[in-house]
């Protein structure tokens, strides 16, 4: 999508944070494995948690349409999003082989027929097959510049993440997430307060640990003392879904923010100024999660209503 935007005017920069940005939802709409890790980790069903991601992911996904509609009219951008158009009709007919990858990957990792995991090379299977036999765009000269530039891309992503690993596993060895989590525990006395604390404490926490080795080490801790103050922990656990996620687009370790650089070819100082609004409308988005309980709940106790 980077190089389609920048095609229709985009600024790079603004490309690479929007696509870096956008990709955070992915666990916040299930199904979420930072969901399943904290349903374990907190014993919350992981159905009902599950369910209540629902309504936060549509949220935060309007409210980030909204401010890019807008911002965009600000900026005068996207007066070219029309060139070269086809009617719904024709384009549809043309992409719908394109348009069932994501039927089969879905389709096949809810039937139980392959892993998320074994999902990646089925996909790159099938985008082969049609690519070179059916639409004909790709020839073996360009797929080897196809593989070459997806193995540097990999290999940059997966040196970042082994890295930022490595750096979290350091900083729970030494008892710093757990002495975090104590400290809020005993400090903040009031619901209130400890919803606020505990998302400023996440926010910083998520800067540097991934997501879930976070939800991992802090779930246990926090989870019942939320409870104690009355919160329902399906309720905590978007919070702490949402709050955490925000660690994907923060830097210094925001493994989005590496991702769409690496794709756009941008440093990443380039891509802030563009990336803080972004940041501001998700933390906005999660004071009223936070605050509005009925936002996650509501859809929950009309599923699993007695």
């Amino acid at each position: 999508m980077i190089p389609a935007l920048i095609k229709h005017g985009y600024p790079t920069s603004y490309a690479a944070a929007l696509q870096a940005t956008s990709a955070e939802l992915g666990v916040i709409i299930p199904p979420s494995i930072p969901m399943i890790l904290y349903g374990v980790s907190a014993e919350v069903s992981i159905g009902e948690l599950f369910i209540a991601g629902v309504g936060p992911g549509i949220f935060i996904g309007s409210s980030l349409m909204a401010f890019v509609w807008a911002y965009c009219k600000l900026k005068g951008w996207g007066k070219n999003d029309g060139d070269g158009r086809l009617s719904f009709g024709r384009a549809t007919w043309e992409a719908a082989l394109a348009l069932l990858m994501p039927v089969i990957i879905l389709g096949g990792i809810y039937g139980g027929i392959f892993t998320p995991t074994e999902a990646a090379a089925v996909a790159v299977f099938y985008a082969l097959v049609v690519g070179m036999l059916i639409y004909r765009e790709i020839n073996i000269a360009s797929l080897m510049v196809v593989l070459r530039k997806s193995v540097i891309s990999s290999a940059v992503i997966m040196f970042i993440i082994a890295n930022a690993g490595l750096f979290a596993f350091l900083i729970t060895r030494a008892g710093v997430p757990d002495a975090i989590g104590r400290w809020l525990e005993a400090v903040l006395q009031s619901p209130m307060l400890f919803l606020l604390g505990i998302n400023a404490a996440l926010f910083v926490i998520g800067m540097f640990i991934e997501t879930s080795a976070a939800i991992i080490v802090l779930a246990p801790i926090l989870a019942p003392v939320a409870m104690h103050f009355g919160i329902d922990p399906v309720h905590f656990g978007m919070i702490m879904v949402v709050n955490l996620a925000l660690g994907m687009i923060t830097p210094p370790f925001g493994v989005n923010l590496f991702a769409a650089c690496t794709v756009a070819k941008i440093s990443l100082d380039r891509i802030i100024p563009h990336l803080l609004p972004f940041v501001l409308v998700i933390l906005a988005c999660l004071m009223v999660i936070t605050y509005v309980p009925a936002l996650s709940l509501t859809l929950r106790d009309l599923v699993y209503a007695k």
